[in-house]
């Protein structure tokens, strides 16, 4: 297995970072682009291994995608222009492209079959498969389609009214996908609100869908036009910088280009509660995405509760607000996170796990952690357990630690972030 030494004890962070391409948003420009009309432009697309599993997915449907310098030019003929797989498409580790696919493909009068790493092969998919059965499309899997390999033979899809049981952007996209190829207007509630790339991109695309409170409409039978796609930064990427930059002592970093859509800025919202010195002070938006520029410094941090609607805002982000929350004044409890157990491993035994082999004082609840700080962090040896958000929270943690930090397995940060490390090294001053 794979080991590298982190960077450890330091004094201080100081610099830009321009974040990378956001992933959600790369993902589904590589999709809308190829089930759109004409000729799609995409820039500052993020080539982490997720998205390049997208791009290799719909290339074997017969799109052609050309690629050069984080730049994309993706060939789209519309749904009708997607042909069936010669073999089995591989999703990698991403449960965006699997299941986001299994609902462009269930409106496909077409076989194909879909499998990914070890990790895609213990999450589940019957949230997804389920709503598209009930529209028409015939699926089967592991554990009678709970698990990948998921085939599917897709085809005329029957509108449906579908109550998300759980709060998925991924469940919901799966939905409208397959909803924008029946014939009708498939309706969907969710129970909280969750990013909303997916709509947004209908609409840069020329679509139409509709949204009052947390009911989204969408009609079949659209057809979808070519655009050009500026992908801003990830906020779950730059969250990492962000609690550097407010842990370690006498730090300041400006944060370049960061995306700012109001579904994901939840990490914003966590650490101006518990008292982090962050400011943006550069805010664009076009008609697509808002972004912009943020400062964080040095702050002192106090215990605070993360909840409710703002854990879909944020789940992404909950293994570095845990690290965040060892170094603030009294307690931080984190609950109706249950969504944590079936990400690429279940994020609240691993997150506990790792940081206290760092000497942090947290525990696991069923539903989240409670964290006790101000925590001093020791060393010694940790892993990612193929998990990039947990290998990246490691990479800061190891910032604060007095002794050495060996990380197992740090190739797994290359899913949404190949040059953390490097830009991460860039601050250290």
């Amino acid at each position: 297995m794979t080991k590298v030494n982190l960077e450890t004890n330091k004094e201080r962070l100081f610099g830009e970072v321009t974040i990378p391409g956001d992933k959600s948003i790369s993902h589904r420009s590589v999709m809308f682009g190829s089930i759109a009309h004409g000729v799609t432009l995409v820039t500052n697309f993020l080539p982490g291994d997720d998205c390049l599993s997208t791009i290799s997915c719909f290339r074997q449907l017969g799109v052609k995608i050309e690629e050069f310098d984080n730049q994309l030019r993706i060939s789209g003929n519309g749904f009708e222009g997607l042909t069936e797989p010669d073999e089995v498409l591989n999703v990698g580790n991403s449960g965006t492209t699997i299941r986001l696919l299994m609902g462009i493909l269930a409106g496909r009068p077409f076989f194909s079959s879909l499998v990914g790493d070890a990790s895609i092969g213990k999450r589940p998919m019957t949230r997804v498969t389920n709503p598209l059965r009930n529209m028409g499309a015939l699926i089967d899997g592991r554990k009678k389609g709970n698990f990948a390999p998921i085939s599917i033979r897709g085809g005329s899809l029957t509108p449906i009214n579908y109550h998300l049981p759980v709060a998925s952007a991924q469940v919901k996209s799966a939905v409208i996908l397959a909803g924008l190829q029946a014939e009708g207007e498939t309706t969907i509630l969710e129970p909280a609100e969750t990013r909303d790339h997916t709509e947004r991109m209908i609409r840069k695309f020329g679509g139409e869908i509709l949204k009052s409170n947390r009911t989204i409409t969408v009609k079949g039978g659209q057809r979808l036009i070519a655009s050009t796609i500026n992908v801003p930064g990830d906020i779950s990427s730059a969250a990492f910088f962000l609690v550097a930059g407010a842990i370690v002592p006498g730090s300041e970093i400006i944060l370049k280009n960061v995306g700012l859509n109001p579904t994901r800025t939840g990490i914003i919202e966590v650490m101006r509660k518990m008292g982090a010195d962050l400011q943006i002070i550069v805010t664009k938006e076009d008609s697509f995405e808002p972004f912009g520029d943020l400062i964080i410094k040095t702050s002192n941090l106090t215990g605070t509760v993360v909840e409710g609607d703002l854990i879909p805002k944020l789940i992404d982000e909950i293994p570095i607000i845990a690290l965040l929350a060892t170094q603030a004044e009294g307690m931080t409890i984190i609950k109706d996170a249950e969504e944590l157990k079936v990400k690429e491993t279940n994020r609240i035994d691993t997150v506990v796990q790792e940081l206290r082999k760092l000497g942090a004082r947290i525990e696991a609840t069923d539903d989240g952690m409670i964290i006790h700080g101000k925590s001093k962090l020791s060393g010694g040896s940790v892993s990612s357990h193929g998990d990039h958000r947990i290998g990246m929270m490691l990479g800061i943690a190891a910032l604060l630690c007095k002794n050495e930090v060996t990380l197992e397995n740090p190739e797994a940060i290359s899913v949404s972030y190949p040059n953390f490390f490097a830009q991460l090294n860039s601050l250290i001053k």
